[in-house]
């Protein structure tokens, strides 16, 4: 405004001389200022940006800005196992391995990529390409007694019914440290995938001894109570190992699991749903998940619609799983909005190898149906109507409706308790910026 007001006096005096002389009309050319110019963000800036957005949980824009980093970085490891780690928050396994990969071939001695590219491996149940991984990293010297990575290899050999080098590697660790209660769990679970229970649960009691605050620990005798059909101290572990720890996936996991096999429905998918939450790259947890949903579709077809999207979520973390195939294809089919997915998971589930007889048989049956329907012509719209004149409450109130429940029919799948193996958790920051 102070501009204009000095504009404004110059006009007045003009206009005054302009009684005395003629004056030729001046024309000003406007002043353009130019735009300030904006700071191209540096390396560092794009990574604290993602550094930030990481610890916020929002993993599209720390993707988004690691990837940038990358680009004008793409030999730093650190990026990659950060691109790796942002993946794995995403539920994109398939898409962790491979930046993981990236940055195991960048420094095939990264530790924390090892780690956690073993896991991966794990949790798509390529366990003989964990135990490579682990054990070409053990043959450095330097890592010969490493405590994490002998835990992990410990873990990939028991996935892999190898027990016998399973216990050698976890005794190893014992071997230097004494008080590893990770190697004692190992053990545990190294003796009760071979049916002893009652060994494991001594070796249970040893870790608890190191560690009482332990949420895995109390899992894993969870785990060993149910073997023993002690299903009631089994939950109450289960329900201790949360209480530890609320967050903590596994123990979630196995209450919802529980819920599931008493057909608590309702229950399993609340408990569940949380647990997916907290761990997007378990396809159990998911296909749990999804049988939970698909329990209720006989009620609410929704609900069908739902856990066929949860089964294709655990497609993505394992292509080709059989379970979730022939389950998107039930559970699309309770809902006509569902119907053209069902048709094509129909197609596929009815040439699997574990598909019976019978259950192609019912396959078809159902695509006919199906079919049937869908060639019907849509009913018409009904025509608007006018409002009656609203009748008189009946002498004795209002009538109640009673509610009317189907029992919904059993999951068509099960879900496998969840051990805990002692596996590195992904970092809780990302790797440090690339100079």
């Amino acid at each position: 405004m102070k501009s204009l007001r000095i504009a404004s006096v110059a006009a007045a005096a003009l206009a005054v001389s302009a009684c005395t002389t003629v004056q030729e009309e001046v024309k000003k050319e406007p002043v353009v200022v130019a735009p300030p110019k904006v700071k191209e963000k540096t390396t560092q800036d794009l990574f604290q940006e993602g550094v930030a957005a990481y610890d916020a949980g929002k993993y599209d824009a720390a993707k988004a800005a690691f990837t940038a980093v990358a680009r004008k970085a793409p030999g730093s490891v650190g990026l990659q196992f950060n691109l790796g780690l942002t993946a794995e928050k995403q539920g994109q396994l398939t898409e962790a391995i491979a930046y993981y990969e990236a940055a195991h071939k960048l420094d095939p001695k990264h530790k924390p990529t090892l780690l956690n590219l073993g896991r991966a491996y794990r949790l798509q149940d390529r366990f003989d390409d964990a135990v490579a991984i682990y054990e070409e990293a053990l043959k450095d010297p330097a890592n010969e007694y490493d405590v994490e990575l002998n835990n992990n290899l410990a873990v990939a050999y028991r996935l892999q019914k190898k027990f016998t080098e399973a216990e050698a590697a976890a005794r190893k660790v014992l071997a230097r440290t004494k008080d590893n209660p990770d190697a004692y769990k190992n053990l545990s679970l190294i003796y009760f995938d071979q049916g002893n229970y009652r060994l494991a649960e001594f070796i249970s009691a040893n870790a608890k001894k190191l560690d009482d605050k332990d949420p895995g620990v109390y899992n894993n005798l969870g785990l060993i109570y149910l073997k023993i059909d002690d299903r009631r101290t089994a939950l109450g572990q289960f329900q201790k190992s949360v209480e530890l720890n609320k967050d903590f996936a596994p123990g979630l996991f196995n209450i919802g699991a529980m819920a599931l096999s008493y057909r608590d429905y309702e229950g399993a998918e609340k408990v569940l749903g949380r647990a997916t939450e907290l761990d997007p790259t378990s396809y159990e947890g998911f296909l749990a998940y999804a049988w939970a949903l698909d329990g209720q579709k006989g009620r609410d077809p929704k609900k069908g619609i739902k856990a066929g999207e949860t089964f294709e979520r655990v497609l993505a973390i394992k292509p080709d799983q059989p379970d979730a195939i022939c389950g998107a294809a039930w559970a699309y089919a309770a809902d006509k909005a569902g119907w053209d997915k069902a048709l094509k998971f129909f197609e596929t589930c009815k040439t699997l190898k574990t598909t019976t007889t019978q259950d192609q048989q019912a396959i078809d049956n159902k695509v006919k149906g199906i079919l049937a329907m869908q060639k019907q012509p849509a009913a018409p719209a009904p025509k608007p109507e006018e409002k009656p004149k609203p009748a008189a409450p009946p002498a004795g109130g209002p009538s109640l409706l009673d509610k009317v429940t189907d029992d919904a029919p059993p999951a068509e799948g099960g879900a496998q308790p969840a051990g805990n193996a002692p596996a590195p958790a992904p970092a809780p920051a990302p790797a440090p910026a690339p100079k």
